[in-house]
C-alpha cells in the first residue's frame, strides 16, 4: 500500500483537507461505579459487565459546555501551530446543549460563545447528529476546505450528559459522562480525511431520545439499550468495511479502529468482525471515560497519541453512531 494515496481526497477537491491538531478536555471529577449505584437499583459489577466502564467523569459548575469546549479547541489549536484569528469556521457537535447552567449559553448560541471564549471570530455554528455529531462535524469540515469555503475549520465534540441524566434509569444513568475533544482541519500537504460514508436508520428513530417529561426536572435521554445494541453489533462491521473501502484500504492497513466509546462490548463485537487484526489498536476509551457522544472519538484520539500509540502519519478508521440511528465515518491520517 503506498500511503500517499491511501485516504484519497473526497470529490473534485481543489485543497487537500487533513487533520492539524487534536485537543481534549477532561473533567476534574471522576464517578465510581459504586457512586453510580448510590441512586441506580444496580451493582459495580453489573454495570462492569454490562457496558466495560469502571469510571467515568462527570464535569463540576466551572466546567460548562463552553469552557471544556474552549479548553479542548485551545489545545488543537496549538498542537497545530496555528492562531485564533487563522480560524475560519467552527463546528460544535453535541445533543446536550440544554440552555441550562451546564451550557454557558443559550440554547443554539453555545458555538457563538465558544468562539468568543477563543478570541475566534469565525462563523460558527452546531452539528445536531448526536453521537455521529464528530465525525459528521469533520466530513463538513474537510468538504470546506476541499472547496475552498475554508482554510480552516474547527471541529469540536462536547457534552455534559450528566445533565441530562435520570439517575435511576437503569439503561443511561451508568454510561453516559462529561468531556471535550476537537480537532483543527485545514489544508495539507496530502489527503487527509477519508471519504465519509454516513445514513441513517428511520426505523430506529426512536431508538434514543432526548425529552422532556412530567416527572423531570429539564430534558432527560431516554435509550432502548438492547435494540441499539443489536443494531449496531448487527449494522456497523458493514459500514466499517465500506469505510475502509472507500479509502482503499483493509482492517489490516490501519493503525487503529477508534468507534464512538458507547458500550465496550459493541466495540469489541465490531472489531472483532470486521477482522482487525491484533496489532490494530481498538479504543478502549470507555472504561474509564464512559460514553460521552459527541466528545468520545476526539477524546478517544487524543488519548491514543498522547499514549505513544499513534504517530504522526497513522492510519484511524473512524466511526460515530447515535440517536436517529445516524452514523458517519471516514479514515483519517494521524497530525
Amino acid at each position: 500500500m503506498n500511503p500517499t494515496y491511501a485516504v484519497p481526497a473526497p470529490g473534485p477537491a481543489r485543497h487537500p483537507a487533513a487533520l492539524l491538531g487534536i485537543g481534549a478536555y477532561r473533567p476534574r471529577r471522576i464517578v465510581t461505579n459504586e457512586e453510580i449505584c448510590r441512586t441506580l437499583d444496580s451493582s459495580p459489577e453489573w454495570i462492569l459487565r454490562r457496558s466495560g466502564i469502571s469510571t467515568r467523569c462527570f464535569a463540576g459548575p466551572g466546567e460548562t459546555l463552553a469552557e471544556m469546549a474552549a479548553t479542548a479547541a485551545g489545545k488543537a489549536l496549538a498542537d497545530a501551530g496555528v492562531a485564533p484569528d487563522e480560524v475560519d469556521e467552527i463546528l460544535v457537535a453535541t445533543m446536550s446543549d440544554t440552555g441550562t447552567a451546564g451550557s454557558g449559553a443559550p440554547p443554539g448560541e453555545l458555538a457563538a460563545e465558544i468562539g468568543r471564549r477563543l478570541g475566534v471570530p469565525a462563523a460558527a455554528r452546531q452539528v445536531g447528529a448526536a453521537c455521529a455529531g464528530f465525525t459528521v462535524g469533520l466530513a463538513l469540515a474537510a468538504g470546506s476546505v476541499a472547496t475552498g469555503q475554508a482554510r480552516t475549520c474547527l471541529v469540536i465534540g462536547v457534552e455534559r450528559m450528566s445533565d441530562i441524566l435520570d439517575p435511576r434509569d437503569r439503561s443511561t444513568a451508568f454510561l453516559f459522562s462529561d468531556g471535550a475533544g476537537a480537532a483543527l482541519v485545514g489544508r495539507g500537504t496530502e489527503p487527509g480525511i477519508g471519504t465519509v460514508v454516513w445514513g441513517t436508520d428511520p426505523g430506529m428513530r426512536d431508538a434514543i431520545t432526548v425529552r422532556e417529561e412530567p416527572e423531570t426536572v429539564g430534558p432527560v435521554i431516554r435509550m432502548q439499550g438492547s435494540s441499539v445494541f443489536r443494531w449496531a453489533v448487527t449494522h456497523l462491521p458493514d459500514v466499517v468495511r465500506e469505510i475502509l473501502a472507500r479509502s482503499g484500504v483493509g482492517p489490516a492497513d490501519v493503525h487503529a479502529f477508534v468507534p464512538h466509546q458507547a458500550n465496550l462490548r459493541i466495540i469489541e463485537a465490531v472489531a472483532q468482525s470486521v477482522g482487525f487484526p491484533a496489532e490494530v489498536a481498538v479504543a478502549r476509551d470507555i472504561v474509564d471515560q464512559g460514553n460521552t457522544s459527541a466528545a468520545s472519538i476526539p477524546l478517544a484520539l487524543d488519548r491514543l497519541r498522547t499514549s505513544g500509540t499513534l504517530a504522526e502519519g497513522d492510519l484511524a478508521a473512524l466511526i460515530g453512531f447515535g440517536a436517529g440511528l445516524t452514523y458517519a465515518g471516514m479514515v483519517i491520517r494521524i497530525p
